[in-house]
């Protein structure tokens, strides 16, 4: 079912050797994207990189593709680096990023008309891409004019139109309907299982994990805060897949398992992979809050309760219809906050979070903010530091200051949304939105809760 990968030197299109990314700060510490990574893109694979949210997905294929620089290590193109040669690549994006001026045709031919092609022979090749995705037809029609999977098939059609050796794809099929992006799935597969297309390789960023094992001959799984590689192996099953056979949902939970223990490697790990440069966990001061409220939380957890207090977290994402990247942040969060446990791929709720799913309003509250104060480190130093200043506010920007050393600037600032939404909640405190100032509410039971933690 899973199987290590074995790759060689000669076969390699595209090889990063301990790339990273990272953005410096005024001071001597910087904000890590990619931590060093080893990766290669060999001939006749198609590759899906998953990870959560914040993992470095799209950074890692822009280096690999050329359109950004890596902040150390590099990336060789059949050997050289990529930026001394003429690479052979494109990219479909999850938007349609069509010229709406243009006709169908005429953004098919934009790309080759941009390497100076003759028309004519640019035309013969346009039309020649456009009847393969089944565009034929539509040459004269402009953007406007088409559906959403219509204006993906052009953008495929862009892409392969230029021949590729490797066919990059961010997220293709995220802003399509279910039905058209299961269509569009299976006519790339047949493209490339018939060899229609002259494409040796592609690599699919995607969030949804069942796309990755429907279309991938291998699997790379990103862990984040950096991002690093966690898991990378092969898929050896035949197409067509089938869903809801054994083998294929043995790959999708070994997956689930992988992104939702973060911090533990699972008994089933492939035993080769790429190398990854562990992280220094002492250089993580603050814990990654996931962007997720309170009443979804309590919402999880009343489900679980549903469910006899314990769902595999898969199937509760599908029965939900929602994606997993959706349903991960709550998950998260209620783990942090100690309300569930994830075990071999499955949420199981805690007796705190029993007891915080069945309590009333302002039961939960404290419960939340007991459960707060005690897990979550900002919201304790905000809770301090307001308990200790003698007119119990304290600016946002101090706070800020001390996050913005360890995330990038818009992170920061979506840690310090969460945190304020997390502490207004539990009435940890009030926030001053005018002057930008957290501010100590008058209830006792913020007090008890810090005192409840010291003891």
């Amino acid at each position: 079912m899973v199987e290590a990968k074995i790759q060689t030197d000669t076969e390699t299109i595209i090889r990063a050797q301990q790339v990273e990314k990272f953005y410096s700060q005024p001071s001597e510490n910087r904000i890590q994207v990619i931590a060093p990574t080893d990766l290669s893109i060999v001939p006749g694979e198609i590759v899906a990189l998953l990870g959560p949210s914040g993992s470095g997905k799209s950074t890692l294929l822009r280096m690999l593709s050329g359109l950004s620089t890596p902040s150390a290590g590099q990336v060789l193109w059949h050997g050289k680096p990529i930026g001394s040669v003429q690479i052979n690549v494109s990219i479909v994006f999850q938007s349609f990023a069509l010229f709406p001026w243009l006709t169908v045709l005429e953004n098919v031919e934009a790309p080759l008309k941009a390497r100076g092609m003759e028309p004519d022979e640019r035309r013969e090749r346009s039309m020649r891409i456009l009847d393969t995705v089944g565009l034929d037809g539509f040459q004269a029609a402009y953007p406007k004019e088409l559906s959403g999977g219509m204006r993906q098939r052009v953008g495929f059609a862009r892409a392969l139109v230029v021949e590729p050796e490797v066919l990059f794809m961010d997220e293709p099929f995220s802003a399509l309907d279910v039905l058209t992006a299961e269509n569009l799935r299976s006519e790339l597969l047949e493209l490339w299982e018939k060899k229609t297309i002259p494409t040796k390789s592609i690599f699919i960023v995607t969030h949804n994990i069942e796309e990755a094992v429907l279309l991938a001959d291998r699997i790379i799984v990103l862990g984040r805060n950096p991002g690093h590689i966690r898991t990378d192996f092969k898929v050896t099953l035949l197409h067509p897949r089938d869903r809801k056979a054994a083998p294929f949902t043995g790959i999708v939970d070994y997956i689930y398992k992988v992104l939702t223990r973060p911090d533990v490697i699972p008994a089933n790990e492939p035993t080769h992979q790429h190398p990854s440069r562990p992280r220094d966990q002492r250089q993580m001061k603050y814990e990654t809050l996931p962007h997720a409220r309170p009443g979804g939380i309590a919402g999880l957890l009343e489900l679980l309760i549903d469910h006899q207090g314990r769902a595999d977290i898969y199937r509760l994402a599908d029965d939900l219809a929602f994606e997993i990247d959706d349903l991960f942040p709550i998950v998260e969060a209620a783990q942090l906050l100690d309300f569930l446990h994830v075990e071999e791929g499955d949420a199981a709720i805690t007796p705190a979070g029993h007891e915080y799913a069945e309590s009333e309003i302002l039961r939960q509250k404290e419960l939340f903010r007991k459960a707060a104060v005690e897990h979550v480190l900002l919201l304790r130093q905000i809770t301090r530091a307001l308990e200790n200043k003698s007119d119990h506010t304290v600016p946002e920007e101090f706070f800020m200051d001390m996050l913005d050393e360890q995330f990038s600037e818009e992170e920061t600032r979506r840690q310090m949304e969460t945190a304020i939404n997390w502490g207004r909640y539990a009435e940890l405190f009030d926030f001053d939105a005018a002057r930008r100032r957290f501010v100590l509410p008058e209830v006792e039971a913020t007090a008890d809760s810090i005192e409840e933690v010291k003891g």
